[in-house]
C-alpha cells in the first residue's frame, strides 16, 4: 500500500489510508521531549512546538498529548483543557488531523521532560494474580524482625491504625501495613491473600469485605508521617532521631520489597524517594518535625516525574481525573464491539455514584438524582470534559438511555464488557475500584465496606481464576478487640 507523507510544523508523518493521528502524534511528542535539547528551549518555542502537534477530531474537539505523558481534551463549552483518555474508535482516530488550537496551549500542559519518564506499572487489583511468594516471605521476615520491639518506643496512640490493630500492637507492624496499603494502586485483595494473613494476629476486627475480596481503604500519607514524626519528637536529640530513623528504614525497606510487583511500583518508588534519605540520615527531618512540617519535607523530596503518584494527597480532583483515565484505558477492549470506552466508563461511574451516594441498590435511580447523588455530581462535574459529563449525566438520569445497559444487574456486568483475559479483568477491577476511591475522596463520601457495584461485579469474572490455593486444613477466623492481640487464624 502506497505510503503518504505530510509535513506539519516540522514533523514528518508517514501514514497509510487508515492513519492513526493519535498514535503518530504521541510517538512524535515522546521523541521530541526525550531529545536533550528540549529542556533548553525557551518556553515560547516549546509551546509553539506542542501547538503544532495538537489534533482536531471531526466533532471539533482539540486534543493534546501533554504533561504526564497523557492526552488532554479542550472542553467545547468553557474552553478549559481536561485530562481525558483519547478516543479508541478507529474511525475517529484516523480522521483526526493536526491543527493548532486558536486559544494556545496552557503552560501547565507543556511537558518539561521528567514527567515523561514515569513508569506507571499496572492498574490490576490483587484479585486473580496473587502477590508473588518471594514478596510475601520478605514482608513476613520484616514483620517477624520488628514485631517484638518495645511498645513504649513505638506506640500507636491516636493514629488511624488504632482502628485496625489491637492495643498491644507496635507501630512498627502498623508501619509495614501502612506502607503496603499506601503503595497499592487499588487495595482490593483476594480474601485468601497470604500477604494479608500475615497480619491476622494483630487485627482488632475483621477486614472489610467478604471471603472473596477484602475491600481495603487506602492509608493516607499523613498516617505514615504521623508515625514517623511522633518518634522523632518522643525523645530529645539522638534518641528521637534513632527511633524515627529505624521507622523510616522499615518503611523504605518495605517499599523496596513491594516495588518488584508492578501493582505497587509507582507509589513504592515515590515513597522510597521521600523516606529513603531520612532512613540514611536519621536527623534529617528533625527541624521539620519541630515545625510540624514533615509532610511538606517528604513531598519536597519527591522527584518531578513521580509527582503523579501523590495526587491523591495534593489534588484529589486531579487524582480523580487520572483514575477515570485509567478506567477508560482498562475498557479499551469494548472498542472492538463498536462501543466507546469513554462513554462506557462514564456510565459505570454513574452506576457507582447512583448506588453509593443514594444508598440504593444499583439501578434504583430513576428520573432525577437524589439529593445525595446531586451533591456528588456537583463535585465531580468540574473535573470532567463536556463529552464525559454528558455521558455521565444521561446514564445517571435517563433509565431508558442505552448507556444504562452498561450497569450491573443482579451483581453482574453485561457480557459485552467481559475483558479478554484474567490480567485484563484484574486491571478493570483495579481501575474501577481506584476510580471509586478517588471520587469518594473528592466528594467526601465514605467508600462502601463491601466494594462498589462495578468493581464487585467484576470479581465474578475472576472467582474461578485466582492463584490462591486451598489450605490442607480449614482455617477459621477468630478476632477480638480486647486490650491484647491474639492469633486470629488457627488450624
Amino acid at each position: 500500500m502506497k505510503l503518504c507523507r505530510r509535513l506539519v510544523g516540522g514533523g514528518i508523518y508517514h501514514y497509510r489510508v487508515h492513519w492513526d493521528g493519535f498514535t503518530a502524534i504521541e510517538r512524535d511528542v515522546r521523541a521530541m521531549v526525550a531529545d536533550p535539547r528540549w529542556a533548553a528551549l525557551p518556553a515560547t518555542a516549546r509551546a509553539q512546538a506542542m501547538a503544532q502537534r495538537s489534533l482536531v477530531t471531526p466533532d471539533g474537539s482539540f486534543w493534546l498529548f501533554g504533561t504526564h505523558a497523557r492526552w488532554y481534551r479542550q472542553d467545547r463549552v468553557d474552553g478549559r483543557w481536561h485530562l481525558s483518555a483519547p478516543p479508541a474508535l478507529l474511525a475517529v482516530r484516523s480522521a483526526a488531523r493536526p491543527l493548532p488550537p486558536a486559544t494556545g496551549i496552557p503552560p501547565l500542559l507543556i511537558p518539561a521532560g521528567p514527567d515523561f519518564a514515569v513508569e506507571r506499572g499496572t492498574t490490576q487489583a490483587f484479585v486473580g494474580p496473587d502477590v508473588p511468594e518471594d514478596i510475601t516471605e520478605r514482608i513476613r521476615d520484616l514483620v517477624v524482625a520488628h514485631r517484638r520491639l518495645r511498645r513504649g518506643d513505638f506506640p500507636l496512640h491516636g493514629s488511624v491504625f488504632r482502628d485496625v490493630f489491637a492495643a498491644d500492637v507496635t507501630g512498627t507492624v502498623a508501619a509495614v501495613w501502612g506502607t503496603i496499603m499506601w503503595c497499592a494502586y487499588a487495595p482490593a485483595f483476594d480474601g485468601n491473600e497470604v500477604l494479608l494473613s500475615l497480619f491476622g494476629e494483630f487485627l482488632a476486627r475483621p477486614l472489610p469485605g467478604d471471603d472473596w475480596v477484602r475491600w481495603l481503604p487506602p492509608v493516607p500519607l499523613d498516617a505514615l508521617v504521623t508515625l514517623y514524626a511522633e518518634r522523632m519528637l518522643a525523645q530529645p536529640g539522638e534518641g528521637g532521631a534513632r527511633l524515627a530513623g529505624l521507622l523510616a528504614g522499615l518503611i523504605a525497606e518495605t517499599a523496596s520489597v513491594l516495588r518488584t510487583d508492578p501493582r505497587f511500583r509507582l507509589r513504592a518508588d515515590t515513597l522510597l524517594a521521600m523516606v529513603g534519605p531520612a532512613a540514611a540520615q536519621p536527623w534529617l527531618d528533625r527541624p521539620a518535625a519541630l515545625a510540624g512540617a514533615v509532610r511538606q519535607a517528604w513531598l519536597a523530596r519527591r522527584p518531578p516525574h513521580l509527582a503523579v503518584a501523590t495526587l491523591s494527597e495534593t489534588s484529589p480532583g486531579e487524582d480523580f481525573r487520572h483514575r477515570l483515565y485509567d478506567l477508560v484505558e482498562a475498557l479499551g477492549h469494548v472498542a472492538a464491539t463498536g462501543a466507546d470506552p469513554r462513554a462506557v466508563a462514564a456510565s459505570l461511574l454513574a452506576a457507582d455514584v447512583a448506588a453509593v451516594s443514594s444508598g440504593a441498590a444499583t439501578g434504583a435511580v430513576t428520573g432525577t438524582a437524589t439529593s445525595g447523588v446531586t451533591s456528588v455530581v456537583t463535585m465531580l462535574y468540574p473535573w470532567m470534559d463536556d463529552e464525559m459529563r454528558r455521558s455521565f449525566y444521561v446514564a445517571l438520569t435517563d433509565p431508558a438511555h442505552p448507556l444504562r445497559g452498561c450497569w450491573p444487574v443482579s451483581g453482574e456486568l453485561p457480557a459485552a464488557l467481559t475483558p479478554p483475559g484474567r490480567d485484563a479483568t484484574a486491571a478493570l477491577l483495579g481501575a474501577a475500584y481506584a476510580t471509586g476511591l478517588a471520587w469518594c475522596r473528592l466528594a467526601g463520601t465514605a467508600p462502601p465496606p463491601r466494594g462498589f457495584p462495578v468493581s464487585s461485579a467484576a470479581v465474578a469474572w475472576l472467582m474461578h481464576q485466582r492463584d490462591d490455593t486451598v489450605p490442607e486444613l480449614p482455617v477459621t477466623g477468630e478476632f477480638h478487640d480486647q486490650s491484647e492481640s491474639g492469633w486470629l487464624f488457627h488450624r
